[in-house]
């Protein structure tokens, strides 16, 4: 958790920096919905990596989605703090019973 945390810190620093010096602060140039495709397009590598690629290149996407979650999460305002809470609530609970109080 130290270095997801550490990552958030990072994130929310180069934000304000020049696009010209930060990949970070050249994708909150670009606007939300690149951000937002940004996360869409490391999921499906994710995914693809997961059915035919190799543990290396697993672990590796794994790491582009999580960065570039942490960007959105950062940019809408919802500190990695909020989404751990959601996940302690959900502790302990079945994932079918989770998911049916959703649809309710």
């Amino acid at each position: 958790m130290d270095t997801l945390t550490r990552l958030e810190a990072t994130i929310a620093q180069r934000l304000f920096a020049s696009p010209d010096e930060s990949y970070v602060a050249a994708l909150k140039a670009k606007g939300l919905g690149k951000m937002a495709q940004k996360v869409g397009e490391e999921a499906v590598e994710t995914v693809i990596a997961a059915m035919s690629g190799s543990r290396e290149e697993l672990v590796s996407e794994s790491a582009d989605l999580l960065m570039h979650l942490l960007v959105l999460l950062q940019v809408k305002d919802v500190p990695l703090a909020d989404v751990m809470a959601e996940l302690d609530r959900r502790e302990g609970v079945s994932g079918l019973e989770e998911k049916a109080s959703r649809s309710e």
